[in-house]
């Protein structure tokens, strides 16, 4: 488990300024009469250092000459120095995770968070604690991920400002998701999004809410779905900024997809990567690629090809962009089943391989999607044995996963190819979990 400053009592900034003047008086040998004497009075040095009242700006430095030691120092509990340390510390860790050092960034987060002189400093506290779930994350130790941010958004609510915690419930949404975890990723955003004035949307809020969006979608919960993106679509476009239009119409796009309506997903979709591709970041662009691609092929699989040689560009880019394990992961997959479409069976494994010696078994979504692909493609290479396998590996998999429509579909994928296999027991098994799925 890595470390945490979130443990035990909380101490306010307050209470960490009274308890440093008060170490510091004693290591003087100064009474509190003789650190107030003349300006103060000792009854308000004692209420400040039990942390019954906040010193201001005039007073702190007074205090400050009086010990003999500097205000950064008084107020943060570091010198200049170590100030100046901690800021170059977290320059690189950012660095590291932007370049797509995920190892290296955790490390160095890790280390930040451990520095007993970063515990009074809340927003360089959060910075180090926030970028450390998002190395882990991007490694794809996403419980301990959520550990980290469920904890973050849970404990330092008064010092975080808006746009803060909005990053965090973004950022916890999606490891909840990731996870397969859908109740509590609809949770966290449902709660989030309670706390603010719904009409006074931003960019911000905005992309959470587009990550709901993708939350519902991915549950299955999809009337919910098209309503929710009915409205996140208005929200954006009374906001008009290219970040909400984007994140807006590329979910909406998903859910229009999902129930049935294919050629309005393509055109919400083609307008956001329009405007990606003037206004937004290559990483993201790569990734709307990417989405493009998949509803390419899901809407208009004559397009087969095409959506492919798109996804290929998308990988290209993700990769150039240093991009996240699972991004990468997703790809692999992806390329493989339009391989397989294609009719592309050695290219298709080479895929499916690839994806399988990045994906964690703890991630269970992943996990049974690349055996899953794995057990159709040895069926058309008429490996029946390999493909028995690989669908009970899947199997194993999707059992751990929450009862959703997406799962009930891979279910019925299973049973398909397990029928097929000739294996009547297997397949009416899978096709009762399907139907199970989806309360039936």
């Amino acid at each position: 488990m890595g470390p945490t400053s979130s443990q035990g009592v909380h101490v306010t900034s307050q209470d960490l300024v009274g308890q440093r003047i008060k170490t510091i008086r004693r290591q003087r040998g100064l009474s509190q009469a003789q650190l107030a004497h003349p300006e103060l009075s000792d009854s308000y040095v004692s209420l400040i250092e039990s942390g019954k009242r906040t010193p201001t700006p005039a007073v702190l430095e007074l205090l400050a000459q009086k010990l003999d030691c500097s205000l950064t120092y008084l107020v943060n509990g570091v010198t200049a120095e170590q100030m100046e340390e901690l800021d170059l510390g977290l320059r690189f860790a950012r660095m590291a995770l932007e370049n797509g050092e995920f190892i290296e960034a955790r490390r160095r987060y890790s280390e930040l968070m451990e520095d007993k002189s970063i515990l009074g400093l809340a927003t360089l506290r959060q910075d180090a604690e926030f970028g450390y779930a998002r190395s882990l994350e991007a490694c794809g130790q996403l419980d301990e991920a959520i550990r980290v941010l469920s904890s973050l958004l849970d404990t330092d609510k008064e010092s975080q400002s808006p746009s803060r915690r909005v990053a965090i419930a973004i950022a916890l949404c999606r490891c909840y998701r990731e996870s397969g975890d859908f109740q509590n990723g609809v949770h966290v955003g449902e709660r989030l999004l309670g706390e603010t004035a719904r009409p006074n949307w931003n960019d911000d809020l905005i992309e959470l809410g587009a990550t709901l969006l993708s939350v519902y979608i991915e549950r299955g919960d999809l009337l919910r779905a098209r309503q929710f993106a009915t409205e996140l679509l208005s929200a954006a476009e009374s906001l008009g900024t290219p970040r909400s239009i984007v994140a807006a119409c590329w979910e909406a796009a998903m859910a229009a997809e999902q129930v049935g309506f294919g050629e309005e997903a393509m055109s919400l979709i083609e307008r956001a990567l329009a405007i990606q591709s003037e206004t937004g970041g290559p990483r993201n662009l790569a990734r709307l690629r990417g989405a493009y691609a998949k509803l390419l092929l899901q809407v208009r699989p004559a397009e087969a090809e095409a959506a492919r040689d798109l996804h290929l560009r998308s990988m290209r880019g993700l990769k150039e962009s240093s991009a996240g394990l699972g991004d990468i992961t997703l790809g692999s997959i992806f390329l493989a089943r339009a391989e397989l479409a294609l009719g592309n069976l050695d290219a298709a494994l080479e895929y499916a391989q690839q994806a399988l010696g990045l994906v964690g078994e703890s991630n269970h979504t992943l996990h049974s999607e690349v055996h899953l692909v794995l057990g159709q493609i040895y069926y058309m290479q008429r490996r029946d044995a390999d493909c028995s396998s690989e669908l009970s590996v899947a199997g194993e998999s999707l059992k751990h996963l929450s009862a959703t429509r997406k799962v009930a579909e891979s279910w019925q994928q299973t049973a398909d190819t397990m029928a097929q296999l000739g294996d009547h027991d297997a397949s009416v098994e899978a096709y009762q979990r399907a139907l199970s799925c989806v309360g039936l």
